[in-house]
């Protein structure tokens, strides 16, 4: 019998990587190939990189590299690795380009290649060359009209591309969704999985290139989201997390922009999901109806997951985007007028083209009055084929930095102070790991996984990861909270008792 294909996917990026990096996981098994943790075991390492902003870039330059380090050592004797691919937005965005700067990499490949690729990965292992692609703005490739898009012919990963399901799946792997949907397999067993709503962007928000290389919006049909988190729910998952680059705008190019709001309740009724969460949400896109839908349905956590980017109303214009102070503080005062506990967090760009210190002051002023859970701060930086690029009055770059590490302390301070509001609050926990007898470690409704904080309790004793437990808020280490359980119940399911 001959040896078996082996390969390993490294993620980075956001939790639209993760989703596609389980289709290319799925696709893989159901062709034949043993997937593997660690790059080192395998034949193949296949990085899922990321092209946001420099600093991402950075991290799936050295992914590859690093990758390229374990197949050197292989050719001496010291390992697996024969082949380093490059996937994901990175490779996406930059194509051959890509592959002439970084030779390290054995192949790069675009989102057309996915439907094909354990041929692509085949071919590389076997010695053969894959031409990477010539990038071109994927906008172009869908209809103008949202309308339109829903039967266009184009890769979109995440979408249902397959003509048949392939017979005699291994176990854990199945359509992510519906009968033309990708096929789809965890890559751990945590209780947390996420599911995408949609793919691209149609707003044109002057910093952001994320829209050239994703493509236009493109919402999935509530049909596959249901399915797949039905799929999901039997893996073991307890926690959905909606993802896609703006999750407000759902169901817009299938006639019906509250969508979102019908679809919230149906998912929440699935079983065995205790908790839904929508990240990725447009504050001039929010809607009366969508935050009732947020604070009001059971299972479906009060989490606003914010884009407010800056308040100050010129940086905003100069972006491209709208709102100002005083209307993002109404919007949070008005979800928190339906749920005192909600969960709001956000991303911000310090050092904008044309920011002043006036700007400054009043990106201050909205963040010391907005109490939010989780802030993300950023520098700006140019990015190749944004309108951004071409402005006036860019900041030097010290300045820039100055302006970082100023607000990143007021955002540690707040964030901090709006953790110690919580003490005392009663806060419902999904348990991620369990070390010992001594502790556990999960999230709370206004956490969600790996940007904004968690909740330690101080008794693990019968819990296991995925259950779901009261406990009450004793003390605070920054933005984590420290809790103690409540009350005691019977663990989720016998696997994860044992």
């Amino acid at each position: 019998m001959p040896e078996r294909r082996t390969v390993a996917l490294v993620t980075l990026g956001c939790a639209r990587n993760e989703v596609d990096s389980e289709e290319l996981a799925g696709r893989l098994a159901a062709d034949g190939w043993d997937l593997v943790e660690e790059a080192a075991d395998a034949d193949v390492a296949v990085v899922n990189t990321c092209g946001f902003v420099e600093a991402a870039k950075k991290d799936s330059v050295d992914a590859l590299l690093e990758a390229n380090d374990l197949k050197a050592a292989a050719s001496e004797g010291g390992g697996r690795t024969k082949a380093v691919v490059a996937v994901g937005c990175m490779a996406e965005r930059y194509g051959k380009d890509l592959a002439a700067a970084l030779p390290e990499a054995d192949g790069v490949l675009g989102f057309d290649d996915y439907a094909d690729i354990s041929d692509r990965l085949q071919t590389i292992l076997s010695g053969g060359i894959h031409a990477s692609h010539t990038p071109r703005d994927r906008r172009k490739l869908l209809p103008v009209s949202p309308a339109e898009r829903q039967d266009a012919s184009v890769a979109l990963p995440g979408h249902g591309d397959l003509p048949t399901v392939p017979q005699d799946l291994p176990e854990g792997v199945a359509p992510a969704s519906g009968p033309r949907a990708p096929l789809r397999r965890r890559l751990d067993s945590s209780p947390v999985a996420s599911v995408k709503l949609a793919s691209g962007c149609d707003r044109r928000c002057s910093f952001c290139a994320i829209p050239a290389f994703r493509g236009s919006f493109i919402s999935r049909r509530p049909s596959d989201v249901l399915t797949e988190t039905r799929w999901l729910a039997d893996q073991g998952v307890k926690e959905v997390m909606l993802v896609s680059e703006n999750n407000t705008s759902y169901g817009k190019d299938l006639g019906d922009i509250r969508l979102l709001e019908t679809l919230l309740p149906e998912l929440a009724e699935v079983d065995g999901i205790e908790r839904i969460r929508v990240s990725y949400l447009q504050p001039a896109e929010m809607r009366p109806g969508l935050i009732e839908v947020l604070t009001s349905t059971p299972k479906v956590a009060p989490y606003f997951d914010l884009s407010f980017q800056h308040s100050a109303p010129g940086v905003l214009r100069a972006m491209r985007r709208f709102g100002d102070t005083d209307r993002f503080l109404e919007l949070l005062d008005q979800i928190r007028s339906k749920a005192p506990q909600a969960g709001a967090r956000s991303n911000f760009i310090v050092g904008f083209p044309g920011e002043t210190e006036a700007d400054l002051a009043e990106l201050e002023r909205f963040l010391t009055g907005a109490r939010l859970d989780a802030i993300g701060v950023f520098g700006y930086s140019d990015e190749e084929g944004t309108e951004a690029l071409t402005y006036d009055g860019k900041l030097d770059e010290d300045v820039i930095a100055e302006r970082l590490a100023h607000i990143s302390r007021l955002a540690d301070e707040l964030t901090a102070q709006r953790a110690e509001e919580r003490l005392g609050e009663t806060v419902e926990v999904l348990v991620e790991t369990v070390a010992d007898e001594e502790g556990a470690v999960g999230r709370g409704v206004h956490q969600a996984p790996e940007t904004d904080g968690q909740v330690i309790l101080t008794d693990a004793g019968g819990l296991a990861p995925g259950r779901i437990v009261e406990a009450k808020v004793v003390a605070t280490e920054g933005v984590d909270l420290v809790a103690e359980p409540l009350a005691r119940g019977e663990c989720p399911d016998e696997e994860a008792a044992a």
